[in-house]
């Protein structure tokens, strides 16, 4: 069914398709931790809210310490039969599934909830790192063709789109129907005058809890499944390609490739304007995907940017200004997802300019690709880890109550702020600094053909060499 690539890079649908397969897992499991790990935490296995939060950002911490690490390592890695980055995904799946499979069970023990948490939740995002960072470096071996690698990194982010919404829908429908009511405060329990009918409604409650835990069971199960179908789609769809006639550099130590990464200037202007941006967006949107990809390829990717993550901006401060009702959190979902879809497409499409700006700058030096990527993934963990730890925090500081059926004003207050006026103050934040990115159109287009000569030459030398092995 596959049909091989032709001399030109192009790909076709289906191994288009079987690449963006192989980003489900990372979005599916991380919409699933992201919307209710933390609900989870603090209803189902019933942890203080400190402790749910310092479980949250020491796993997401730990995790962005690992991209690195797993980038450093997978930058050394020899080269096999399946490629470079394959053995590492095929690896990781197995372990990853079972840790994430752990996360979502109750110990018995009370005392050891929190460590048990905590060493699972770190043991799952290391080895999602070891799938995730060496896909996502994947991008520069599928294809030596720039608009080849953009149209697969569409629609590899179409289907991280999709996946995060399977991701929620899927824990959302097996979950909901076995939710915990919430626990009557103390005014409740005084005007309740009838004490056997308390007594009811608390048994009522801890059935409905085990039957709860063990939905959030199924839930992880149904998700693990999915996760072993895509990584098998995209090993047996996906071929990596070695980068021919181009010589290895000499192997460099962990901080050597740090301080090579983060001393090239316009991968630091992309990672740090997008750092930014990436902590105001945790929704997404599907059908405007296609449209940025048209957007960038006819305006540019750096107008793209202005465009598309301003978009969202009026109608955050939409949310604090109208009174809450559904229609306008219809309207400002919608429209923010217009928004999220740029925000999803641009930075993948935009870091692989990057990664061939740095080759036209640095011929010498090549098999770097992972590192660039890691560092990337890195930050957008390290960003995500600090919202929900901070959003966590800033709950248990308002007085959030666990289970609670209604919640004090402080709490409602500190959502709007975190939904409302903090992404619109980083978002301009990032697009300051977004403002000093240097690759525009006409430099991209210049690299793009420097690369080819590059390998035209490359390919020269190989030939000529071949036949002076021959004649000797």
């Amino acid at each position: 069914i596959l049909q091989q690539r032709d001399d030109s890079g192009r790909l076709s649908v289906c191994r288009k398709l079987c690449y963006a397969i192989g980003g489900a897992p990372y979005q599916i499991t991380g919409s699933a931790l992201g919307f209710f790990l933390q609900i989870y935490l603090l209803d189902v296995a019933q942890l203080d809210p400190f402790y749910a939060s310092i479980i949250l950002f020491v796993g997401r911490a730990w995790d962005a310490v690992t991209d690195p690490t797993v980038g450093f390592l997978v930058s050394r890695s020899r080269w096999t039969r399946c490629g470079r980055m394959m053995p590492w995904i095929l690896i990781s799946t197995p372990f990853a599934v079972l840790t994430y499979f752990l996360i979502w069970y109750v110990p018995p023990v009370e005392q050891g909830k929190v460590l048990w948490y905590l060493v699972f939740y770190c043991l799952f995002q290391s080895l999602q790192t070891c799938f995730h960072v060496p896909y996502s470096a994947l991008t520069m071996f599928i294809s030596t063709d720039q608009k080849e690698r953009d149209s697969a990194t569409a629609y590899r982010m179409t289907v991280e789109v999709l996946g995060t919404v399977v991701g929620t829908a899927i824990q959302g429908q097996i979950v909901g129907g076995a939710i915990a009511p919430c626990l009557p405060g103390y005014l409740d329990v005084l005007d309740n005058s009838n004490s056997t009918l308390l007594g009811s409604d608390v048994n009522i409650s801890h059935i409905s809890l085990d039957e709860t835990k063990q939905a959030y069971l199924i839930a992880s199960g149904v998700i693990c499944a999915i996760y072993v179908l895509c990584a098998a789609v995209l090993f047996l769809g996906v071929r990596e390609q070695e980068e021919c006639g181009r010589l290895k550099t000499e192997p460099m130590s962990f901080f050597e490739g740090m301080r090579m990464v983060m001393g090239y200037g316009p991968y630091v202007k992309l990672v740090m304007g997008f750092l930014f941006t990436s902590l105001a967006f945790m929704l997404s949107g599907t059908l405007s995907i296609p449209f940025w990809q048209w957007f960038l390829t006819r305006f540019g990717k750096k107008t793209a940017v202005y465009i598309g993550i301003t978009w969202a901006v009026p109608f955050m401060i939409l949310i604090i200004c109208i009174e809450s009702s559904l229609i306008v959190a219809y309207v400002v979902s919608v429209a923010a997802g217009v928004s999220v879809a740029a925000a999803f497409l641009l930075p993948w499409s935009m870091l692989p300019d990057v990664v061939d700006d740095f080759k036209v700058k640095n011929p010498d030096s090549s098999g770097h690709e992972a590192i660039f990527y890691s560092f990337y993934v890195f930050f957008t963990k390290f960003a995500s880890g600090i919202s929900l730890g901070i959003s966590t925090l800033s709950l248990d500081f308002a007085g959030y109550v666990t289970r609670g059926c209604s919640q004090p004003d402080a709490v409602n207050l500190t959502l709007k702020v975190l939904v409302s006026a903090a992404p619109v103050v980083l978002i301009f934040l990032g697009l300051l600094i977004f403002k000093t990115y240097p690759i525009d159109e006409e430099r991209r287009q210049g690299n793009r053909k420097l690369l080819q000569e590059m390998r035209e030459g490359d390919q020269d030398s190989d030939t000529e060499s071949t036949e002076l092995g021959s004649v000797v």
